[in-house]
């Protein structure tokens, strides 16, 4: 990372943080911002006419997988178009491209797009047929394969469900291309191990990705061997001890649910391993209670409105594992990051914080659940009590064709009022921390602003697909005012990555900024701005073309 120079931004619409806004000029020094007011004299430093456009804090992602996401950047990545022809032209380019490869990866398919939302090796097998073919969903909580993979990893109508996991099958039992969770594993052996190197490229990938929608710190919410891919944790270190690393990072030790608590000595190593590390700290572990409501995974209170034999789905740990877990881990200082779709897992977790403050635990943790589908109206006060961050994903909250045609039909019109009750979480004290989930879904934080307030799809996402999407808000009474839902980004997500000084922008912070073309207070569709420049430390990470 080059040394800081010295700036000065002037004629900014500046966020302060808080709900705090001033218009002047802004100087950093030495890495920090040195002053803050209006036409700050010349300083002989460079200046940067923003001409009124916004100057924020730099936005903090509280969930997201960079691997993961970098690797769709330089793989089959399927995220950029919604259309079954164009995937079969994608993959059907790719594999020409690259005879050599024995299995074909990617990521990024829609399940809209599919009856039932699951996609069928039959389709596949149209384009590419002669190999494994493994494409991971947007979700990250599924994977879809051709035939050829699936008889290479040699799953077949006889082979049993996975715990945690389940393949998709048609009335004969018969395997139908798509895993789902647990039974991922199935076949992510098929694929070549990544070298450390690739690894690397890959966060180097999504590091320049991230910058240039204005991130700069994130909470890794994967690191650790997992269905979706290999363990980053050494690639973090080496890009950090080569300079190439300029993101505060946060890395969520991943729970092995197949595991116990034997691997809690595991982290406790690796967290001393990074001890002196100033851009990373490994203090937090991310544990997975369910899966996901569109795949009726997500651990729920009642029954799936369409669930037939598919119940009420499944929570990964039981409850009171679960809760030894939490105070096993909590009265080792680490801070907790639970993925809860479900109103049941988000029961379970919550209620795991409570047996950890039942044993007098808790002092100084900065706990956390993530995702929040669904929440019971009676559990929105304990986030508060319990002290308890929201960790949410504004973006998911809007009426697309996925949403109308596949989730709202297996929650029910009374349970649709209770998903991603933002505003309820707000009002009833709860923190809230935004995070992106990338790839799953876009990493732009403004992207999720607007859906945060509006509760629509912002009009330049490919996949805000149907004609409600942009139009016919998913719970309007949820949304968030723009200051909230711009916090939830900065000093929200700050406060879970204990990057607290960074959330805001003061006189001697550390000068993590976001330059915009616009200002964000005076255009209608968040979707349409774009970052100037970002920085980390007062170094500059990204400049637009």
């Amino acid at each position: 990372m080059s040394t800081s120079a010295a700036f000065t931004i002037t004629d900014a619409s500046i966020y302060l943080g808080d709900g705090q806004w001033t218009l002047g000029d802004l100087q950093v020094r030495d890495g920090r911002v040195a002053a803050i007011g209006s036409s700050l004299g010349d300083d002989g430093s460079t200046r940067i006419a923003a001409a009124g456009a916004s100057l924020l804090p730099g936005f903090q992602d509280a969930h997201v997988h960079p691997e993961h996401g970098g690797a769709g950047l330089l793989g089959v990545d399927l995220a950029t178009v919604h259309d079954v022809a164009a995937y079969q032209r994608l993959l059907a380019e790719y594999a020409s491209a690259h005879p050599d490869e024995s299995v074909i990866s990617g990521y990024g398919w829609y399940g809209d797009l599919f009856e039932s939302g699951m996609p069928q090796a039959a389709v596949l097998d149209e384009v590419i047929a002669d190999r494994p073919v493994v494409i991971n969903g947007h979700d990250g909580h599924s994977m879809w394969c051709n035939t050829a993979a699936l008889r290479a990893a040699g799953i077949s109508a006889t082979t049993p469900d996975p715990y945690g996991g389940r393949i998709v099958r048609d009335a004969d039992g018969q395997p139908t291309g798509t895993l789902l969770d647990a039974a991922m594993d199935l076949v992510v052996r098929l694929r070549p191990a990544k070298s450390q190197a690739v690894v690397k490229d890959a966060l180097l990938a999504a590091q320049q990705r991230l910058a240039s929608v204005g991130v700069t710190a994130w909470a890794d919410a994967m690191v650790g061997v997992s269905e979706l891919g290999p363990d980053p944790f050494n690639a973090y270190r080496e890009l950090e001890q080569e300079g190439l690393l300029h993101a505060h990072v946060s890395l969520g030790l991943w729970w092995d649910r197949a595991r116990g608590l034997e691997q809690i000595d595991e982290f406790v190593e690796r967290r001393a391993q990074l001890a002196d590390h100033r851009l990373l700290r490994a203090g937090t572990i991310k544990i997975m209670q369910d899966g996901m409501v569109e795949n009726h995974t997500a651990s729920m209170l009642e029954p799936y409105a369409d669930a037939g034999d598919a119940g009420q789905g499944a929570s990964f740990i039981a409850p009171d594992e679960l809760d030894e877990i939490s105070r096993r881990l909590d009265a080792l200082g680490f801070d907790i990051h639970y993925h809860a779709c479900g109103d049941r897992a988000v029961r379970e977790c919550l209620d795991a914080v409570g047996a950890v403050r039942a044993a007098g635990g808790g002092a100084g943790r900065r706990h956390q659940i993530a995702h929040l589908d669904v929440v019971s109206r009676t559990d929105l006060p304990r986030f508060a009590e319990l002290d308890v961050s929201a960790n949410i994903q504004m973006l998911w909250a809007r009426r697309d064709k996925e949403m109308i045609e596949r989730k709202l039909p297996q929650l029910g019109a009374a349970r649709e009022l209770d998903q991603f009750p933002f505003a309820s979480l707000r009002r009833a004290g709860a923190r809230l921390a935004a995070g992106s989930d990338w790839p799953v879904s876009d990493p732009n934080p403004l992207w999720a602003i607007h859906t945060g307030m509006l509760r629509t799809a912002p009009s330049a996402d490919v996949h805000a697909i149907g004609d409600e999407a942009l139009t016919h808000p998913l719970e309007r009474q949820e949304g968030l005012d723009f200051t909230d839902a711009l916090d939830a980004y900065l000093t929200g997500a700050a406060y879970v990555n204990r990057l607290d000084e960074r959330g805001r922008i003061t006189v001697g912070a550390p000068a993590d900024l976001v330059l915009f073309d616009a200002d964000l207070r005076q255009t209608p569709d968040l979707s349409q701005v774009a970052v100037r420049r970002t920085y980390v430390d007062g170094v500059e990470v990204y400049q637009a073309d």
